[in-house]
């Protein structure tokens, strides 16, 4: 028999069609309330603008992050959510992506993170 075990899941989000992605607060806000969602806790936060339009931002939690790219030219938003252990539940961040960002589609893939495959006896 044999087990696998994964340390953590990491979700990759497309977000396409979306509304209001040049607003670095907004961008803050959206990280802070997906980390609630999740269930994780917050160790610190940064976000950074471009020029001439575009933010990125990251969450760091004690579980791993939580990031977002933006790119308004193109009305997309890439964002990892990337969890480990039992209390966080990283697809708890699809509705807030929807509410923050309203997109017209989006893709997600959930990659395990750090499996390690034994075999039983």
């Amino acid at each position: 028999m044999v087990e696998v075990n994964a340390l953590g899941r990491q979700l990759v989000i497309d977000a396409w069609g979306c509304g209001e992605l040049d607003d670095e607060e907004k961008v803050k806000s959206f990280l802070e309330e997906c980390v609630r969602a999740c269930g994780a806790t917050l160790l610190s936060m940064d976000t950074h603008r471009f020029s001439p339009q575009g933010i990125s931002g990251i969450a760091v939690i004690a579980e791993s992050h939580i990031s977002v790219h933006t790119w308004p030219e193109y009305s997309y938003a890439a964002i990892d959510v990337f969890t480990c252990g039992k209390k966080v539940e990283p697809y708890n961040a699809i509705d807030v992506i929807k509410r923050f960002f309203s997109p017209a589609r989006m893709t997600v893939n959930e990659v395990k993170r750090g499996i390690s495959v034994e075999t039983l006896c």
